[in-house]
């Protein structure tokens, strides 16, 4: 996957102008999570491809790994939705990861994000479709009854989306799982990434539902060499991967 993903992106910049765009796109995530939700740290090229090569293969090796452990990937889902699916690479880990390979429905308000997403799935021969939309608009109820045996996704998405949105979205959330959806939402650890308190109200108002809250450390060394490379030329260097979920039992 990297290799293509290279291919792909390089092939109009160069490593180093990479390395320039993943510097400004990382301090977005750091210093201005509040516009995040605008699409404006994917404006440039540079960015876009600096998300892709980075932060890509980061995410689906933490999913991958996260799946892999927790015992999602047995559970027998026909259908991932994957809400704010971005580059795809969340849905498509869990995929990759399931004994049975589940279709992949990926949601996105970006188009450059639904292109790669899309063209993520054709290359790792999923059977998958990203299309155009955002979370404002939750799962509707006549949808509701038929989601068991599918899994809701929200990989990376919850923590920049505006607060109305995501108590709409929370409320959605509950009726998928209340209707025997299977649930993996996975955000970074680290209170002063955006506003924390909604972690805590999800936590509170999925648990009676099945759902727990649980902590993940993996080693970088999981990490392909030239996405370790790329973010140490952009002071990135993480010595482990972590992430929180709140996920089915």
């Amino acid at each position: 996957m990297v290799q293509a993903l290279e291919s792909r992106h390089l092939a109009s910049l160069t490593r180093s102008e990479v390395g320039r765009a993943l510097r400004a796109l990382s301090s977005w995530y750091v210093e201005r999570r509040a516009k995040l939700a605008s699409g404006a740290p994917l404006e440039t090229a540079g960015k876009r491809a600096a998300f892709a090569l980075y932060y890509g293969p980061l995410h689906f090796v933490i999913v991958s790994e996260i799946v892999r452990a927790n015992g999602v990937a047995q559970r027998g889902i026909r259908t991932i939705h994957d809400l704010g699916c971005g580059t795809g690479v969340g849905g498509a880990a869990w995929a990759i990861e399931s004994e049975r390979r589940p279709i992949v429905a990926g949601l996105d308000r970006s188009a450059w994000a639904v292109d790669e997403a899309n063209w993520l799935y054709r290359e790792l021969t999923i059977r998958g479709r990203a299309v155009r939309g955002d979370l404002s608009r939750p799962l509707r109820a006549a949808r509701r009854s038929t989601l068991n045996a599918e899994a809701l996704l929200l990989a990376y998405a919850s923590n920049e989306l505006p607060t109305v949105i995501r108590t709409a979205l929370l409320r959605d959330v509950l009726a998928a799982v209340e209707a025997r959806a299977v649930l993996l939402v996975v955000e970074p650890i680290g209170t002063r990434l955006g506003n924390a308190s909604w972690w805590e109200e999800w936590r509170r108002a999925l648990e009676p539902h099945g759902v727990v809250e649980q902590e993940w450390r993996f080693p970088a060394t999981l990490l392909p060499e030239s996405t370790k490379r790329l973010g140490r030329a952009a002071g990135l260097d993480p010595r482990e991967l972590t992430a929180r979920t709140l996920a089915s039992r």
